[in-house]
């Protein structure tokens, strides 16, 4: 049995469930999400039969989209513009810019709207609303750990080849790497979904922004080619820093310090807590908004 209600005094030995308007500001209903991690499989299942449905290549989209990418940039950025690599083959410091940019990228997009692509859903039935961008973000993981199997043949056949060395150990925590990236791309998408529910525009700013956002992370270029006195102010951006602490992992090559990890962290924390506060704000009424 299931009953909303509307006054604090309810009798709940009454009733299964009983959902009450959230009092504080962080109250994004952690057991509730976790009690629906059934719907989350659901929606992650939804995810792939939308991507997937009607294509000739279905997933492997997602691993050609990469290479194709880094084989452009080798041939403007290395051969044409000659853009230093910090000594490492071209394709694949590309690639491991690129796979971080794309997830990120891609969890953004999908996660930007979700109260405007779902507001009949979310009309209808009552469910935990963050399930929805959870189930986004884990869907496109998968796509992540597809793509990092693409980067590790390569980069395996130029250790082969000689061209590049042995990974270091910390090459196991890469991970780590994957879920922070993972979790900035989710803050700033909860961020924007709110803020969509009010200002549609936003979602046809949000493209602009990202190709500004890309040149703004060292993908096409390593972080010791910024100058010293804006690496600081780099680090203000979390994916510089989750790039190049991948770099060093794989390559044994990067420019990172703690302070910039600090900072990177930091942010991170600041846009994961705004982007839970404003979404827990705009689903009490954004089936009326929206």
């Amino acid at each position: 049995m299931l009953k909303i209600a509307a006054h604090d005094k309810v009798d709940h030995q009454a009733w299964d469930v009983v959902i009450t308007p959230k009092r504080a500001l962080f109250d994004i209903g952690l057991r509730e999400v976790w009690e629906s991690r059934d719907l989350i499989a659901l929606f992650m299942r939804r995810n792939f039969v939308v991507n997937y449905r009607q294509t000739v290549l279905g997933p492997f989209w997602y691993l050609a989209q990469p290479i194709a990418t880094a084989a452009v940039y080798t041939i403007i950025f290395s051969i044409i513009i000659r853009m230093p690599t910090d000594g490492l083959p071209p394709v694949i410091f590309y690639l491991s810019g690129i796979i971080m940019w794309s997830n990120f990228s891609a969890n953004l997009i999908a996660t930007s709207d979700i109260f405007v692509a779902n507001s009949g859903l979310f009309g209808k039935v009552y469910f935990p609303r963050l399930t929805v961008p959870i189930a986004t973000v884990l869907t496109n993981f998968v796509t992540l750990m597809l793509q990092v199997l693409v980067f590790g043949f390569l980069f395996g056949f130029e250790i082969w080849r000689g061209r590049a060395g042995l990974p270091s150990a910390a090459i196991v925590l890469t991970p780590v790497l994957f879920v922070i990236n993972t979790l900035f791309a989710f803050g700033c998408g909860l961020i924007m979904s709110a803020l969509t529910t009010r200002y549609r525009d936003l979602t046809s700013v949000i493209g602009t922004a990202l190709q500004l956002w890309m040149y703004a992370t060292p993908i096409i270029y390593p972080l010791s080619q910024v100058p010293e006195k804006w690496r600081l102010l780099a680090a203000v951006n979390p994916l510089s820093t989750t790039v190049e602490l991948f770099r060093l992992a794989a390559f044994g090559m990067g420019s990172v310090t703690l302070v910039q990890m600090a900072i990177s962290a930091a942010v991170l924390a600041a846009v994961l807590a705004v982007g839970v506060a404003l979404f827990g704000r705009a689903e009490m009424n954004a089936v009326d908004t929206v």
